[in-house]
Order: C-alpha cells, then sequence, then structure tokens
C-alpha cells in the first residue's frame, strides 16, 4: 500500500448544469406572460396548467434565441432534435411532467473561453468543454409559509406564474477543477447570454441558475469519484464557495474510510455549508419518451447563417482584440467588456478619436462609479462617448490637467455638454507658459526658505510639496511636467 505522503494530491472534477431562462415576451409553449413580479397565478392558462384537450405550440423566438445562445458557445446546431416528457410528480409541476429534451438536443460538443482571475494568483486563460444545450420548460414556485425554515412550515402555496416559461439548459463537461473556475465558467455564460440579449441574467429572479456536480480523485490519471450534485446556486460568489466546501467535506469523508453516494444536496447560505436534500435520480427514474403533441425540430442551413450573421462580438473575442490591438491590460480589458453597454461606451469614445488608455481610465473609473451609484444605463447618461473623447484629447494635447478634468466632470455626467466650451467658460485653460510658471515657482521658493534649505541638504522628497503648493496656488491649471522640470532646475539652483 503506498504512503500516503507518496499519494497524488486530490483534485476535484466539476461540471454546471445551467439554466437560463430565454428573455420571450411569451412562454415556451402558449402566448403566457412571462413578467416577473405580478401577482401569483395571473400568468397562467390552460396550456401552462395541462388541462386536458390543449396543445403546446413552439414559441418560434425561443427557438431563434437557443439556436444564438448555442453558437454563441461554439455548438453543433442539429438539423434535427425533438422533445421529450420528462416524468416527475411534484407540487410545481401541473401536468405531472416537463417538456425538456433528452436523447436528441438542439446543439451538442461546444465550449467557450474562460479567464480566470484570483486574488494573489496569477490570470490564466481555459477552455471548457460544453456537452450540450437544449430547450425545455421551466417549473412553478413552491411557497413555504408558517414559518422562516422549510422544517417548521405549516403549509404550502404554490404559483404557476413561472411554469412554462422557456429555459435553455447549458451542461458543460467535467473540466472544471476549482470552485473559482466554476464561479468564472458561470459568470462567462451570463456574460455571453447578456451579450446576445437573449436572457438578463438576473440571478436574484431566477433567470440564471447553476447545479453544480462535484467528486475528488486521487490526481489527474485517476478515475472520476462518485458524483455529488448541489442544487439551484444563485450567485456565483455562493458557486464558490460550496464547491470549495463540499472539496473539503468529500476529501475528508473518503480520509475518513466513509464513502460519498449519490446524492443532491443543498447549499445553505447562513451556514455555508452543504446539506443532503434527497438521493440522485438518474434518467431511467423520469421515465423519458418522445412527446407526442410536438413534432421535430428542423433547422435549416439558410435558417442558421441568418442567425449567426446577427450575432455581436462576444467577451472573449473584445478582451482579446482591446489587448492585441487597443494596447489595454487584461484586467482593463476584462472590467470594459464585462457589461456590452460599457463596452459599447468605450468603443464609440475611441472611434470619436479618443486615447483608448485614457478612455479606459476614466471609464472604468469615475464613470463607472457615476453610473452604477445613480443606477443608471450608459445608454441613459448624459455625458455622451463624443465628449468623454473631448475631454481625453483635450488632457492628451496639454489643454488641461488630469485635476481639472475631475473637477467639471461631475457637471459632465449630471448635464453632459462639451468639456471644452465650460473649460474656456470657466478660464480653466493650463498653463503652459514657461515664463509664467518660472515666475510662480520663484515666488513659491522665496516664500519657503528653510524647505528650499533641507531640499538642498538632501530631503528630496520635499519636491512634491512645491509641486502641491504649485498647484494650489494655479488651481491646478499649471502644466504638470513642465512645473516639475522648472522646480527641479530651480531647486538644484
Amino acid at each position: 500500500m503506498a504512503d500516503a505522503a507518496t499519494l497524488p494530491a486530490w483534485e476535484a472534477v466539476i461540471g454546471l448544469e445551467t439554466h437560463v431562462q430565454l428573455g420571450t415576451d411569451s412562454k415556451i409553449f402558449t402566448a403566457a406572460s412571462t413578467t416577473f413580479g405580478d401577482d401569483p397565478n395571473t400568468h397562467i392558462d390552460p396550456v401552462v396548467c395541462g388541462l386536458p384537450g390543449t396543445l403546446p405550440v413552439l414559441n418560434q423566438k425561443v427557438l431563434e434565441y437557443a439556436v444564438k445562445a448555442a453558437m454563441a458557445l461554439n455548438l453543433n446546431i442539429a438539423e434535427h432534435s425533438k422533445f421529450d416528457r420528462k416524468q416527475y410528480f411534484y407540487p410545481d409541476l401541473p401536468k405531472n411532467y416537463q417538456i425538456s429534451q433528452y436523447d436528441e438536443p438542439i446543439a451538442e460538443e461546444g465550449w467557450i473561453e474562460v479567464e480566470v482571475a484570483e486574488k494573489g494568483k496569477d490570470t490564466y486563460l481555459k477552455t471548457i468543454g460544453i456537452e450540450r444545450l437544449h430547450m425545455e420548460e421551466d417549473a412553478g414556485k413552491l411557497v413555504h409559509a408558517g414559518s422562516d425554515r422549510l422544517a417548521g412550515s405549516t403549509h404550502s402555496l404554490v404559483d404557476y406564474n413561472r411554469a412554462g416559461v422557456a429555459l435553455a439548459e447549458i451542461v458543460s463537461k467535467p473540466d472544471l477543477r476549482t470552485g473559482r473556475e466554476a464561479a468564472e465558467y458561470a459568470s462567462e455564460i451570463r456574460r455571453i447570454m447578456r451579450y446576445l440579449g437573449v436572457s438578463d441574467g438576473n440571478m436574484q429572479e431566477g433567470s440564471l441558475r447553476c447545479d453544480v456536480n462535484i467528486s475528488v480523485r486521487r490526481g489527474p490519471d485517476s478515475p472520476f469519484g462518485t458524483k455529488v450534485e448541489i442544487k439551484n446556486m444563485n450567485s456565483f460568489s455562493a458557486i464558490q464557495k460550496a464547491c470549495e466546501y463540499e472539496i473539503k467535506r468529500q476529501v475528508k469523508a473518503i480520509e475518513a474510510g466513509e464513502t460519498i453516494v449519490q446524492e443532491t444536496r443543498l447549499w445553505d447560505e447562513g451556514k455555508q455549508l452543504t446539506k443532503s436534500m434527497r438521493s440522485k435520480e438518474g434518467a431511467s427514474d423520469y421515465r423519458y419518451f418522445p412527446d407526442p403533441d410536438l413534432g421535430p425540430i428542423e433547422v435549416s442551413a439558410d435558417q442558421r447563417e441568418a442567425w449567426r450573421e446577427q450575432l455581436p462580438e462576444l467577451p472573449a473575442a473584445k478582451r482579446h482584440r482591446y489587448a492585441d490591438q487597443l494596447g489595454l491590460s487584461p484586467y482593463d480589458a476584462r472590467v470594459l467588456t464585462d457589461e456590452r453597454p460599457m463596452a459599447d461606451f468605450f468603443e464609440a469614445a475611441v472611434v470619436a478619436g479618443a486615447d483608448a488608455k485614457l478612455s479606459a481610465n476614466w471609464i472604468t473609473g469615475d464613470i463607472a462609479a457615476y453610473v452604477n451609484s445613480k443606477r443608471l444605463s450608459y445608454a441613459d447618461l448624459p455625458f455622451r462617448p463624443e465628449q468623454l473623447a473631448e475631454m481625453v484629447q483635450l488632457i492628451d494635447g496639454g489643454k488641461i490637467s488630469g485635476k481639472i478634468a475631475k473637477d467639471i466632470l461631475p457637471d459632465l455626467l449630471e448635464k453632459g455638454g462639451s468639456p471644452k466650451a465650460i473649460v474656456d467658460e470657466r478660464g480653466l485653460g493650463m498653463i503652459s507658459d514657461p515664463a509664467a510658471i518660472t515666475d510662480i515657482v520663484e515666488e513659491l521658493l522665496a516664500a519657503h526658505p528653510a524647505e528650499v534649505e533641507a531640499f538642498r541638504g538632501g530631503k528630496t522628497k520635499l519636491q512634491g510639496f512645491f509641486v502641491g503648493q504649485l498647484m494650489k496656488k494655479t488651481g491646478g491649471k499649471a502644466d504638470p511636467k513642465l512645473a516639475n522640470q522648472i522646480l527641479s532646475k530651480k531647486l538644484k539652483g
């Protein structure tokens, strides 16, 4: 028997099942509304409730969104696919079966590139395989009442508003190895769906939910262990923490001689742990069979190409372009591409003539802080990309300093307008005349003889003191580079 010290280190094997609510106005097989937050059971009809004599009809917009999502994930679109009935009995499923896709999904065999960034560690790129994407309908929602905990509830209420809402389930391959990778993968899926406009990805409203499948093994050459499913992760932080907890739990159990059982567990956010919910069902438990009320799905080559041409540039492609062509750091590229409206704002500023790096600094800093604090969209921001370009060009051309730009930015963000006009109106143009700056420097040196003597005695950091005094005296309008050059020369005598 090998000594414990010579055994390979434990390795986690993680896969995610991501349920993305497709952002159609009506449900997958009926015209009932998908509006979130309305009174319970106000968006139902005979089809949603599975009443006798009703027939489902596929929403064509659902098919379009599912195919576009699959294309963005580099999946192969099936020429022919079908719907199946997945049998299970639960109060939130009015028909006692869910219409899903089993052995012939709409798309299979894809991948995405994930950028894994973690504080204190090197950022790296990883390709994650995607097994399939299939369409299905959502179930309703149970509300357990009479207690703040499920165990003490006295009764349950059911809301069928969500029943029949269109979902795309995206199943990754078991290529993830850490909780951080799992969280970054889920984040990239959400980012892609939002770029496409096929889902808002709002996790608080349940528009994107993740189930995690996780096992551990001794090193990369060992067979997979028994996997455990953790249901309904609704934040990226929860995904990472649940994975990290479950990895430790399984390793500890195996090292203690215990057997890992295949089961479904829940993540308890309050206690920061997973706990057993039920034994995991297999495909045979669901008794899948083709839905007799829905015919096969066919997507022609012409239709596929027409939809492919409508796809936008996706986040990973933008990140590479920003780094390779615009010279941005990987960090700046990642922040700018996190949300498409921010990326669009940045690109419009660059097209209008702004320096890419300076624009990135303003957008990811002051502008993003303002947009977030006011809960604005970039489209509604009074300060437009071409005005940012004008401001950046004033700085780049030595017309104003960064400090002056910061001073006028709050007004620009509130009301918009021309930065140059504000600078001219308020007399804020930069002082770039060497003679004028020399006169001010000489006045300062004469007013602070002790500091001058200390500087010449070796305390060279005092140059910063004089720069500060100069900026104060000029209201931040002195050309910083020229001011430092003149100061340095005069201080050295």
